[in-house]
């Protein structure tokens, strides 16, 4: 009986490890907020969910200009994120009535053009490390 319950054990030890071993984490910054009212909200995306339902979501404190977070549980695959800084505090993006945005917001990769961001300048893989990302408004 004794033998059962250790091999038991032991099986589910190296399957729970295998599991956290598979899972990552990711870490974004935004540098450059231009002050520190308000809070940064970060959206993490996969290509099917881009600027719909994110996977995960999270706000962050501004401190000195900076705002970071970091998403848990992060299987590998391609994955964008999204950010905007909520001056207000209302939990939404402001926009002026000719549809520009009120409120800074950036995109990983820092690729900024006219318009929305768009997912294939956005895209970043994470693989078998963690991984950890500075964006700019």
């Amino acid at each position: 009986m004794k033998l059962i319950v250790a091999i038991l054990t032991t099986t589910l030890l190296m399957i729970t490890h295998s599991i956290t071993a598979q899972s990552k984490t990711i870490t974004a910054t935004v540098i450059n907020v231009t002050s520190d009212s308000g809070k940064v909200g970060f959206a993490l995306y996969n290509k099917s969910t881009f600027m719909k339902t994110p996977i995960q979501s999270k706000n962050a404190k501004i401190i000195k200009g900076k705002s970071t977070v970091t998403f848990d549980n992060i299987t590998p695959g391609e994955y964008a994120i999204i950010c905007f800084h909520d001056k207000n505090n209302n939990d939404i993006m402001d926009f002026e009535p000719n549809g520009m945005p009120k409120e800074d917001y950036g995109a990983s990769n820092n690729v900024m053009n006219f318009g929305p961001p768009n997912y294939e300048d956005a895209k970043f893989i994470v693989s078998d490390k963690n991984v950890s990302l500075d964006i700019k408004f």
